[in-house]
């Protein structure tokens, strides 16, 4: 079977140097807010292009803490709205509700999975205090339209850049095209630890020192509390592989595109949509999504052959439990559901042996 990821063969290159960064913090024994995540941020700063990066637990709370910290610095309040695309993974929405914050809900556009920017002022109210677009399975949104809405109705830009790590838009890394954007760092992102982590990146001084404070406790001083805070830290042994892991993103990221760029030009099923690319070169390829009308068909029949496959997302977040308050039914938003109907996740990864890429080209034009 060829898996869709296989994260002993991206890790076990890096073996020797993860045991020497274990080692080393088992001899100083100092495992939170320590150098080497000042280091890790530091360098995943210089990475963006922006001022401040400040590492946390994980993606979700990255987001959930940009939001509570504008809520303490005066900018937004709890019942107020924030744009975010219909298309997204769960923790886009569950964050802003989580921060006591509206979540409205934009339409994507079918060919790219992205926040259809032209659909964003027609959702904006006087209740409406950000946006926060999705870079969805690695491809970044039209930031040009949505910082010039942004701009003309006085609202914050937070980039949701979970799947996006080193995708560049105009010359520009991703968490450097807004206010402040979140970062995760589950073990299958493009930058992943050897379990939870997430970051935060931004120019904004006065954010960056309330969040700061904010993922520890809310203290600015020991045992001084400014902030009702919470306890959201990377820890410096993740930070200490991430750091590793960092020095390869770049060239890993080259190889995502070469498979993506494989698949695009080898796929000729006529059955099947693939994505549209706007800019090849900066693109992360953190998934390869394709659609097809017979997608279950397709994704039993490709199980058969020996390749794995993932839905993203099977589900969209308007039809889950979770927000079965809001009052949305099967219909509400009829391209997101689209998308969930059909799409399919492709094995990408940088280590995929290149025999295995072409059987699953192959398989895919069988069907």
């Amino acid at each position: 079977m060829i898996p869709f990821l296989d994260l002993q063969k991206i890790n076990i290159r890096h073996e020797q140097a993860f045991k020497n960064e274990l080692d080393e913090l088992l001899k100083k024994g100092w495992f939170i807010l320590g150098e080497k995540l000042t280091e890790f941020e530091r360098l995943f700063a210089r990475y963006c292009g922006v001022k401040h990066c400040i590492g946390v637990a994980n993606g979700l709370d990255a987001l959930i803490l940009i939001l509570e910290a504008y809520k303490e610095l005066g900018v937004m309040k709890i019942g107020d709205e924030v744009i975010v695309p219909a298309n997204t993974y769960i923790a886009s929405i569950l964050a802003i509700s989580k921060a006591g914050l509206k979540p409205v809900l934009v339409e994507p556009r079918l060919d790219d999975y992205l926040i259809d920017s032209s659909k964003i002022e027609e959702r904006i109210t006087d209740r409406t205090v950000a946006i926060l677009p999705v870079h969805l399975y690695g491809q970044v949104c039209d930031m040009t339209a949505i910082n010039t809405i942004a701009l003309k109705h006085n609202l914050k830009v937070i980039e949701d850049s979970a799947q996006s790590h080193g995708a560049y838009y105009q010359g520009k890394r991703c968490g450097n095209l807004g206010d402040a954007s979140g970062f995760s760092f589950y073990p299958g992102k493009n930058l992943g630890a050897l379990g939870d982590g997430g970051a935060i990146t931004t120019n904004d001084d006065e954010l960056a020192e309330v969040l700061i404070a904010y993922r520890n406790y809310g203290s600015q001083e020991k045992y001084k509390c400014k902030f009702k805070g919470i306890n959201s830290r990377l820890d410096e042994l993740q930070a200490a592989f991430l750091t590793i892991k960092l020095k390869y993103l770049d060239e890993d990221n080259e190889k995502r595109r070469s498979i993506a760029e494989i698949y695009t030009k080898s796929i000729t099923n006529p059955t099947i949509n693939l994505p549209l690319i706007h800019n090849v070169n900066g693109h992360a390829w953190h998934l390869f999504v394709i659609r097809s009308q017979r997608r279950d068909e397709l994704q039993k029949f490709l199980f058969k052959e020996g390749v794995q496959t993932v839905i993203h997302y099977p589900i969209p977040p308007h039809l889950q439990g979770a927000y079965n308050d809001f009052g949305y039914k099967k219909g509400y938003f009829p391209i997101t559901e689209e998308i969930s109907d059909t799409c399919l996740s492709l094995p990408i990864w940088p280590e995929i042996p290149e025999d295995d890429l072409m059987y699953v080209k192959e398989a895919i034009n069988l069907f």
